[in-house]
C-alpha cells in the first residue's frame, strides 16, 4: 500500500469558493444504469464478482422502478423551514417517510426474482423480505438510516436500502438546486442528511477538478475542499492510501484526527468511476485500511457485513 502525505491543505484553495457549483443532484435517467454498468464491469476477476452481479440486477430493477415513482415532495413551509434552521430538506430520519417505499421494495424484489438466477439462499432472502410486517420494514429502516447496523439484517439490508435509496433519489433529482440549504453538521448530505459512500474529484465542465462527496441515500452530490475530512472537516493528519501498481483512479482518504476513511476516485485517471461501485469493488483496499488502523465512516448501501457482537 502506497502512502502520500499532505503537508499544507490550505493550499489546495486557490480559487473563489463562490465559482464552484454547491450540489450536483442525481440524474434520474441515468444514475442507476451508469452504476450498475459499473458493477458488472468491476465484476470481472473480482472476488465478490457473482454478488457485485447480483446487485447490479438489483440496481437495474432501482432504475426500472424509479421511471415510475413519484413521492410525495416536501410542503413549501417544510422546505422554508429546512432552509431557515440549516437543516437537510428532505430528512432520512424524519418521521414523514413516504410509505410507498414498502411497495418499492416489494417490486425489486419481484423484478430480481424474474432475472431467473434465483439460489436458493436468495429465495430465502426474498421470501424473509415478503414475511416482513410493514412495521418490521420501517423498523429495519429506522436501523439501516440511523446506522444503527447492530439491529439491521444484513443479508435484506442491502435490498431495503435500495428501496429507500430509489425513493430519495426520485426526490432529489426533483429539486431545484437553489432550495438546497446550508447545513450546519459536517460530512452530512445537505439533502437527506446522510453521510457519503465515497468521493469523486470529477472532470468536465464547471465541476472541472472539483471534489464532491455522493450521498449513500439520495445520490446528491455537494462539494468539499481537497485535503480535508469528509467525516470529522479536519484538514490536519490526512493521508492517502491506495494498491501497489494500481494506476491510482481510487485511493482511501485517511484522518488522523478521527481515525476514519472514505474512498476518493479521480475522473481524469478513470472517466467510468462511480463512487457506489468502486467503493463496493475494492474490499483489499478495505482490508488494508483496517490493517492500518482506520475504520470505515459509513458503510456502502448495497453491504453490510455483520455486527462485532459486543456492539
Amino acid at each position: 500500500m502506497t502512502q502520500q502525505r499532505i503537508l499544507d491543505p490550505e493550499q489546495i484553495q486557490t480559487q473563489d469558493p463562490t465559482a464552484i457549483p454547491r450540489i450536483r443532484l442525481p440524474e434520474r435517467a441515468t444514475l442507476f444504469k451508469e452504476r450498475a454498468a459499473r458493477l458488472r464491469k468491476l465484476a470481472d476477476r473480482n472476488p465478490i464478482g457473482g454478488y457485485m452481479r447480483l446487485m447490479a440486477a438489483l440496481v437495474d430493477a432501482q432504475q426500472q422502478a424509479l421511471e415510475h415513482l413519484d413521492a410525495q415532495m416536501p410542503s413549501t413551509e417544510a422546505i422554508a423551514h429546512a432552509q431557515r434552521h440549516s437543516m437537510p430538506i428532505l430528512p432520512a430520519l424524519g418521521a414523514n417517510r413516504d410509505p410507498q417505499w414498502r411497495a418499492v421494495l416489494r417490486r425489486l424484489a419481484d423484478r430480481i426474482e424474474a432475472t431467473g438466477a434465483v439460489t436458493p439462499a436468495l429465495a430465502k432472502v426474498l421470501d424473509a423480505l415478503r414475511a416482513m410486517s410493514d412495521a418490521q420494514l420501517d423498523a429495519q429502516a429506522d436501523a439501516l438510516l440511523a446506522q444503527r447496523y447492530a439491529e439491521v439484517a444484513p443479508a435484506t439490508a442491502p435490498f431495503i436500502m435500495a428501496a429507500l435509496q430509489t425513493v430519495w433519489t426520485d426526490l432529489a433529482s426533483r429539486l431545484d438546486v437553489k432550495e438546497v440549504p446550508y447545513v450546519d453538521a459536517p460530512g452530512v448530505c445537505p439533502v437527506c442528511g446522510l453521510p457519503p459512500v465515497a468521493s469523486i474529484v470529477r472532470v468536465g465542465g464547471a465541476f472541472q477538478g472539483y471534489r464532491y462527496t455522493q450521498c449513500s441515500l439520495c445520490a446528491t452530490e455537494h462539494h468539499v475542499v481537497r485535503v480535508k475530512c469528509t467525516n470529522c472537516d479536519s484538514t490536519k493528519g490526512i493521508a492517502y492510501h491506495g494498491i501497489e501498481g494500481s494506476d491510482g483512479a481510487l485511493k482511501a482518504e485517511s484522518c488522523d484526527e478521527c481515525r476514519t476513511y472514505r474512498k476518493i476516485g479521480y475522473q481524469d485517471k478513470d472517466l467510468e468511476f462511480e463512487p457506489l461501485a468502486d467503493d463496493l469493488a475494492s474490499l483489499t483496499l478495505d482490508l488494508l485500511m483496517s490493517e492500518a488502523g482506520y475504520r470505515r465512516a459509513s458503510a456502502n448501501p448495497l453491504l453490510y457485513p455483520e455486527a462485532p457482537a459486543d456492539q
